[in-house]
């Protein structure tokens, strides 16, 4: 129509445009889970085992011990405790050395931290002995124990960090689990044999972990940060 009014075709400005919902745009499609991500968590989180399986191993090896070395009660509980007092020394160093050489470098130094803790233990002659490796494998579990959820943190979309940072969780569990079955195992042995088989057969997954760590890509928030740094 002449006269600038609008026609029916036109829209009019002075009415608000019509709310728009969720059907407008489709269907919501659901985030993909990342199958690498999930390796690179799963992986970092076994570090875990390292003390679920010191937990379980010692509460049998623990009698054998005491029968070889013929050591008191006393001796026995200190020897089983410490290693959550060394495990402190391992958790307050990690944080500051995973800023220094990266994440996977630190939890794959964990490893083998406790590669040597257990060696020492496996080949122990006395109780003081037994004691140094006690502590060196305590300092493995706290690094292990620090830098693996972080590193799961780091690496973890939003949509399945919840998930993926409760591994270390079940991976304890499974340690301790194969604790036992290494008690099992080495118990029909003689018993100057068989709980340093227990205590040192540990070495093995922690070499299997600090090797394939280094295959892992290193976290995009330290990534990032270093970046902005430089």
């Amino acid at each position: 129509m002449a006269g600038g009014q609008n026609t029916e075709g036109d829209a009019n400005p002075s009415q608000p445009a019509p709310d728009r919902t969720l059907a407008d745009f489709g269907p919501v499609k659901k985030p993909k889970r990342n199958r690498y991500v999930l390796a690179c968590a799963t992986l970092a989180s076994m570090t875990s085992v390292l003390l679920g399986y010191d937990i379980g191993v010692m509460s049998g090896a623990n009698i054998y011990i005491q029968d070889d070395l013929k050591i008191s009660d006393l001796k026995v509980a200190f020897l089983v405790g410490t290693l959550n007092l060394y495990s402190l020394v391992g958790s307050a160093a990690a944080g500051r050395t995973s800023d220094w050489i990266g994440r996977r470098y630190t939890i794959a130094m964990a490893g083998a931290i406790f590669f040597v803790g257990s060696i020492l233990m496996g080949f122990a002659t006395n109780y003081a002995f037994l004691m140094v490796g006690r502590f060196v494998a305590g300092v493995g579990v706290g690094y292990a124990l620090m830098i693996a959820p972080v590193y799961t943190a780091e690496v973890s979309p939003a949509s399945s960090r919840g998930f993926l940072t409760s591994f270390p969780e079940v991976f304890i569990n499974a340690g301790i689990l194969l604790g036992y079955v290494s008690n099992y195992a080495f118990s029909k042995l003689p018993t100057n044999l068989g709980w340093r088989f227990m205590l040192g057969i540990g070495a093995i997954p922690s070499v299997f972990l600090a090797l394939v760590v280094l295959g892992m890509p290193e976290s995009p928030t330290l990534a990032s940060h270093a970046r902005s740094a430089w």
